[in-house]
């Protein structure tokens, strides 16, 4: 559990301390994935999507740039 402290009434200031560490430990983005629910098919489709389009990625960086004449 995230903890932030304030001191001398200074909210605003623990505030911001508080969204960087919940950013920072990636709660923020693991409660917007689990917002809605996903149907486990879908998860795989989405992931399998992703690494394809990373695949292609790399790929494409690794390729010798076209000869021109």
């Amino acid at each position: 559990m995230t903890k932030v402290f304030v001191k001398d009434g200074q909210y605003e200031r623990a505030l911001r301390k508080f969204k960087k560490k919940i950013t920072e430990n990636g709660l923020l983005q693991q409660v917007r994935d689990n917002e809605f629910f996903e149907k486990p098919t879908t998860v795989k489709k989405r992931k399998k999507a992703v690494a394809a389009n990373r695949w292609r990625k790399q790929v494409e960086e690794q390729k010798l740039p076209k000869r021109s004449f």
